[in-house]
């Protein structure tokens, strides 16, 4: 499953783990991404949206 927020479309960042020998290796840092039931169109769907637009207020959470 993709990690994409579906709100903001916030992904993968990709880049370099540095040891103290400068031994430079791939790594990626993933979005913090939160399951939950939200109001979508006037109707309730489970989205997976990035804590960032949760507490921003974009998301509408159905209890």
């Amino acid at each position: 499953m993709a990690q994409r927020c579906d709100i903001c479309g916030k992904g993968p960042a990709v880049g370099n783990s540095i040891s103290h020998a400068h031994n430079l290796t791939r790594r990626r840092w993933l979005p913090n991404l939160v399951s939950l039931r939200a109001l979508v169109a006037g109707r309730a769907q489970r989205v997976r949206v990035c804590t960032r637009c949760l507490k921003a207020g974009k998301v509408t959470k159905v209890i």
